[in-house]
């Protein structure tokens, strides 16, 4: 098999749940720990640090991923969804997988695995840690599928524990209640490892304070310590500056107002980690810090992140997808400064639709769309639940006509923006900005 015949067999095979949704859903680690065991245990062979959440743990684990590149180390990064490319979920050093890597793997392993019936993520993790093993990764930054507690990235034994916020998402499988979602998030907390938690309610609090007592975990708890004094969004450069406590001035990358908190949690878990390295390193580590907020999509590819791609009218694409991230997108959107704002949006079916339509700004033309993914709610659909909310626009069959029709109609003093689900911004990079091909 060549790769393109590689990954549609692995799609076909073992389900996408970015395609399909809760069709994919497989919760339990027996496959899994099979695998891992197959594999003779690859993710021993590295430190981890496991980066979970409902909203911001894949801005916070390329993060990471950069400030330990920065100080020289050999980094592993593995995160989902893909924008464009299967590869962009396995990483070393901000460097995708070869393609050959991933025909080779299902090549030599197809007859042990598919009798177990892996789905797509368990399959997908077991050739990540592989892959970082045979690469000799100094470290690898994980990031939770979905949950916590049964995902199958749950195996390994990280140096830190992080758990950005909880809010209410995928909710047939994690729970109800935010508290419910908790207890499969902590279930990432370990035996006397350190866990950093960015937000809490009071609902949340409770739960991670008791899992960690349980496990004896120390708990850092980064909304009581705020790290940042003060803070300031420059949109010509789509950059945010940050006044630290403890780090000086600080420039980010990631500009979306939800980076506020996830560089407040991030800034604790440095703390965290620091006095665990060797003393040679941690000036070094210390001096990366800043670098490493500036440098982040640079050293790791992170993209769809408040993502300026187009200028004159600017073209702003963000992933943020359920009621959670919207909270800041919608005051971000709100208070840009353009002449007029068109927003390219559609979202999955299954997420809590009419509730992230209602806190969309009602100044805007909407162009309600439908991502080339079974997930995707239709267009049309979409249109008639926003009109109940006095959102008003036009539906387009696909992203690519929903953004030539906001081009048309935009000044070049006007604000595009494409979002609402990742399949949507993941359909406009496809169709425009294809990240470096790799090895």
């Amino acid at each position: 098999m060549n790769y393109q015949e590689t990954i549609e067999y692995l799609y076909a095979s073992a389900p996408l749940f970015q395609q399909v949704g809760g069709a994919a859903y497989k919760p339990g680690l027996q496959v899994t720990e099979t695998l891992d065991e197959h594999f003779a245990h690859p993710h021993r062979r590295y430190k981890c640090i496991h980066v979970a959440g409902t909203n911001g743990k894949g801005s916070c684990a390329h993060t990471l991923a950069a400030w330990l590149q920065l100080a020289g180390f050999k980094v592993g990064l593995y995160t989902s969804p893909h924008l464009v490319d299967f590869r962009e979920r396995i990483r070393v050093n901000g460097a995708m997988i070869p393609r050959q890597r991933v025909v080779d793997f299902v090549e030599a392993e197809r007859s042990f695995f598919e009798p177990l019936h892996p789905s797509f993520f368990e399959l997908t993790t077991a050739l990540a840690f592989l892959y970082f093993a045979e690469e000799q990764v100094d470290y690898a930054v994980i990031e939770v599928g979905l949950g916590g507690r049964l995902d199958c990235t749950n195996i390994i034994r990280p140096i830190v524990s992080v758990i950005t916020n909880i809010s209410r998402d995928h909710t047939q499988f994690l729970g109800n209640s935010l508290a419910e979602i908790a207890a499969e998030k902590a279930g990432i907390i370990k035996p006397g490892v350190p866990v950093v938690v960015g937000e809490t309610t009071p609902e949340t609090r409770p739960v991670f304070q008791e899992k960690a007592r349980a496990v004896h975990a120390p708990l850092t708890f980064a909304e009581d310590q705020p790290e940042i004094k003060a803070w300031q969004y420059a949109p010509t450069e789509c950059t945010m500056t940050y006044q630290t406590r403890h780090f000086g001035e600080i420039r980010g990358a990631l500009s979306g107002n939800c980076q506020v908190l996830n560089t407040n949690t991030l800034l604790h878990v440095m703390q965290v980690l620091l006095p665990t390295f060797p003393a040679k390193y941690r000036d070094l580590l210390r001096e990366s810090i800043p670098q490493a907020f500036y440098q982040v999509t640079a050293l790791t590819q992170l993209r769809g992140r408040w993502e300026k791609t187009e200028q004159h009218p600017d073209l702003i694409c963000d992933t943020g997808h359920n009621p959670g991230g919207w909270e800041y997108l919608a005051h971000q959107l709100s208070h840009a400064e353009y002449r007029h704002k068109h927003i390219v949006f559609g979202m999955a079916a299954d997420k809590d639709v009419s509730r992230v339509l209602a806190l969309l700004p009602h100044d805007a033309t909407y162009y309600f769309t439908r991502a080339s993914v079974k997930r995707a709610m239709n267009e049309q659909e979409l249109q008639a639940i926003a009109a109940s909310e006095g959102l008003q626009g036009e539906a387009y069959p696909t992203v690519h006509a929903a953004i030539c029709a906001a081009r048309k109609a935009a000044h070049p003093q006007d604000l595009i923006f494409v979002g609402g689900s990742s399949f949507v911004v993941a359909d406009y990079l496809s169709d425009h900005h294809q990240p470096a091909a790799g090895a």
